[in-house]
């Protein structure tokens, strides 16, 4: 027996034949006619017939007419990431989504502001780009529903005018509904520059910590609590003094956030003696690092004096560092002649490396002043910091000025090698409780680098006043969702080889390697899951969300994918 194909017009068909002898002669009969070929070629019934004749021939069945290939005719694949949907359960869990109603509630607001806020924000936290190049990219994301550009733009617009409504929204929801005390809050200031030298009521030339000094910039004060989450934030104009920002951020912490009592933990930019009596006058603490070089002679002797220090040892024996707490009674008169005086413990610590450090430091900058005194044409030109700082003049009111080493400074400096000092109004707490305190500082400054690297705040693709706060108050959002990821997969024993804990990077990385390939089979469309980054069902697993098989229908996936037990409303149209 064999299978034949004969042509009739158009068409061919499909016959299975036998041959035998009559008469002498080779002859052939048809034992089945299977029908035209192109009316079988995707038969299932067929396929079966095939695949059960094998099966008693003892024939292994090819992959090929096994009933459960439905890939024998498959389009080309379109690429859907589902990953977007671990930052779309902490956009409902951390309150953000209903922060967003409450902004659009009781206005003519058509569109779905919430779900247009999301868009902006996770395209920080996945990919940064501009709202231009977001729009052009959404349909990236599986079951979202796709969101026209100018709703975007309109989306800032109302994120400006409700963007203290939105903070204390979402103080209430992550810390008076959990009863969570915010005892502590770190503060600082960085600067975010733009590619304009066009000023305005809001950018402005300053002094940038980016060494941008020839384009505009806005400041930006940020404010988080100890377990390194953000609480609020403010924009100031861009040549606001870092020292004068924190009026309004006091303001915000007993208005906005009606936190009665708080220690606020800053840098020595922010450590003047005016800000230092706000902070007390608001019913506040502070915890702040000393200028020990510019300090009075009194409190340098006191630094300076071996008695009352505490050691403490390394494993080997050596001095790891030594500290110990001074009284101090700080005394000053403020612009209306008033005299104010503040009751506070200095806590001064020497550390050998530190030592070292300092020493290297120091002989750097005196090697540039010598440079700088073989052509002192050039002192003048230059800054004064660096190596001119080490630089006397040494008769001003002489037409040709003569410059020297300044020796005394240089050992005036020396002798506050290895020494650091932090100023508080908390005397009651433990020096070690506020050496720690001042210590995890580092996490606001890790903070303004995450904004500005992995979620790059910047470039930023606006101009007016209006759609730049906006801008802030999603890039701000999108940062609280990063932060609240690292904080449960560190809770969660999730490490990092590289870096400790899962960074934002490797997070980033994670989520985008989950990815469905959308083809269409002559079976219908099917989604075939991408491997993924180890980290990312870990992620998934942490938020309770389910991992979708190999391969999948559509219908499948949207029950698959579940937030708090409800399964993705229908939007996407044109999946």
């Amino acid at each position: 027996m064999f299978i034949k194909t004969t042509k009739a017009k158009n068409y061919e068909y499909i016959k299975l034949v036998e041959a035998y002898w009559e008469d002498g002669r080779s002859k052939q009969r048809v034992l089945y006619n299977f029908g035209r070929a192109d009316l079988i070629k995707n038969d299932e019934s067929f396929l079966r017939i095939v695949k059960r004749l094998c099966e008693i021939a003892n024939v292994p069945v090819t992959e090929r007419i096994s009933e459960t290939n439905p890939f024998e005719e498959c389009s080309e694949a379109t690429l859907y990431n589902y990953g977007y949907l671990a930052y779309l359960s902490l956009w409902k869990k951390l309150g953000i989504e209903g922060s967003i109603e409450e902004a659009q509630c009781g206005t003519k607001i058509a569109y779905p502001l919430p779900e247009t806020v999301f868009l902006m924000a996770l395209q920080h936290l996945l990919e940064p780009m501009s709202k231009l190049s977001t729009y052009g990219h959404q349909n990236r994301y599986f079951h979202m529903k796709e969101i026209p550009l100018h709703h975007m733009y309109r989306a800032l617009d109302r994120l400006s005018e409700q963007k203290e409504e939105i903070e204390s929204s979402l103080f209430d929801y992550n810390y008076v509904r959990l009863n969570k005390k915010v005892d502590v809050v770190f503060y600082d200031v960085t600067t975010i520059h733009f590619e304009s030298t066009v000023a305005d009521e809001l950018r402005d030339f300053g002094f940038s910590k980016n060494c941008k000094f020839n384009e505009v910039q806005v400041v930006l004060g940020m404010i988080i609590d100890a377990s390194g989450m953000p609480v609020g934030y403010e924009l100031f104009k861009g040549n606001t003094f870092d020292g004068k920002t924190m009026v309004k951020t006091l303001e915000n912490i007993k208005k906005r956030f009606g936190i009665d009592r708080v220690i606020i933990v800053a840098d020595r930019g922010l450590n003047s003696k005016s800000n230092l009596n706000l902070i007390k006058e608001a019913g506040y603490g502070y915890i702040m690092a000393a200028k020990i070089r510019g300090a009075s002679a009194a409190l340098q002797k006191k630094v300076l004096e071996d008695s009352g220090f505490t050691s403490i040892y390394d494993k080997k024996g050596n001095l790891d560092f030594r500290y110990k707490t001074l009284e101090h009674e700080n005394i000053f008169t403020d612009e209306n002649n008033q005299r104010h005086k503040l009751q506070e413990h200095i806590i001064v610590s020497y550390s050998p490396k530190r030592a070292k450090k300092d020493f290297a430091d120091r002989q750097r900058l005196i090697e540039k002043a010598e440079k700088l005194l073989e052509n002192p044409d050039k002192i003048k030109a230059s800054n004064k910091r660096g190596g001119k700082k080490y630089i006397n003049q040494v008769d001003p009111d002489k037409d040709k000025a003569i410059f020297e080493l300044a020796i005394e400074k240089i050992e005036q400096d020396a002798k506050f090698d290895g020494f650091y000092a932090i100023q508080t109004s908390e005397k009651s707490m433990s020096a070690t409780d506020v050496m720690d305190a001042y210590h995890t500082l580092w996490k606001i400054e890790e903070s303004f680098r995450i904004m500005k690297s992995t979620l790059e705040i910047r470039p930023v693709y606006h101009s007016s006043k209006k759609r730049i706060e906006g801008h802030f108050v999603v890039c701000f959002l999108a940062f609280l969702m990063e932060r609240k990821m690292e904080l449960l997969l560190k809770n969660e024993g999730c490490l990092d080889d590289d870096e400790g804990f899962v960074s934002p990077q490797r997070i980033q990385e994670a989520l985008n390697t989950m990815q469905l390939a959308a083809v269409t089979t002559n079976h219908g469309k099917k989604f075939i899951k991408a491997k993924t980054h180890p980290l990312a069902p870990k992620i998934f697993k942490r938020l309770k969300l389910d991992l979708p098989d190999n391969i999948n229908t559509k219908d499948g996936l949207i029950s698959c994918f579940k937030l708090d037990g409800e399964a993705l409303p229908v939007q996407m149209s044109f999946l």
